[in-house]
């Protein structure tokens, strides 16, 4: 893989909209400050109750378009199937061994949704043998470093390890979500109601973001979990970094 295609960021979800619903903020503020970024994909959401594969196949590659993204990448496993074996692993190291990501951000392990949970682990699991050189050596692919990983916080249990403040890119992640447009709510649609496609779960998105910002005194944040201990270079400068709750 040349240098053009690697990746600075790559955020692993299973389905073909949920990297929008969960951190497209996030990622477009990192596209502004000059990182490559890049989405995978695990399955085409072919159990999704709306839409098709062929036109959620398209809203992605529309949300991509709008997300700036540098690479749009999916595993094609089967949709409320994912499982956490030796074949998800083998092809999630030589994704990871092809792109090299600095950083890798996914669900969290304790998400109620089982493909959620299990991409989850698949993510962690193949972060750590893509680091052994003797894994996979048929495959040509070098080993890498491990990846810092990041997972985004749903459960209302989880307390955020940061925030991130994405106010400035607000309505860009709600551009990037209502390009799913088969998903979400259309008073002409003829297929069952879901969860998501109820009237107001948009504006839920809307309202998570305001409160993640107001726990940091901005508009609109975006909450992740990081499981092991953060390097910190200067404790002041991360202390004391100003947050408008406290003016």
């Amino acid at each position: 893989m040349s240098a053009e295609n690697q990746l600075d960021v790559l955020a692993v979800f299973s389905h073909p909209d949920d990297a929008e619903l969960t951190m497209a903020g996030t990622l477009l503020k990192l596209k502004s400050l000059g990182y490559r970024i890049g989405v995978l994909d695990m399955t085409r959401g072919e159990m999704g109750t709306r839409g098709t594969p062929e036109i959620r196949a398209h809203e992605s590659l529309d949300a991509t378009a709008v997300m700036g993204l540098d690479a749009r990448l999916n595993l094609e496993q089967p949709d409320g199937h994912i499982a956490v074996n030796e074949e998800t692993r083998q092809a999630m190291v030589r994704v990871l061994r092809e792109r090299v990501p600095r950083v890798l951000f996914t669900s969290h392990w304790d998400d109620p949704h089982p493909d959620h949970a299990a991409t989850c682990r698949i993510v962690r699991e193949a972060a750590r043998l893509a680091t052994m050189r003797r894994y996979d050596e048929q495959s040509g692919l070098a080993a890498i470093k491990m990846p810092a990983i990041a997972h985004a916080v749903y459960s209302r249990l989880t307390i955020p390890s940061f925030i991130v403040d994405v106010s400035e890119f607000a309505a860009g992640k709600m551009n990037a979500i209502r390009v799913h447009a088969s998903q979400f709510y259309s008073a002409q649609a003829k297929e069952p109601t879901t969860r998501i496609s109820e009237q107001g779960f948009l504006r839920q998105i809307e309202d998570r973001m305001r409160y993640y910002g107001s726990l940091i005194g901005v508009e609109a944040g975006e909450a992740f979990y990081v499981r092991e201990a953060l390097n910190v270079e200067d404790p002041v400068a991360l202390l004391t970094r100003p947050m408008n709750i406290y003016s």
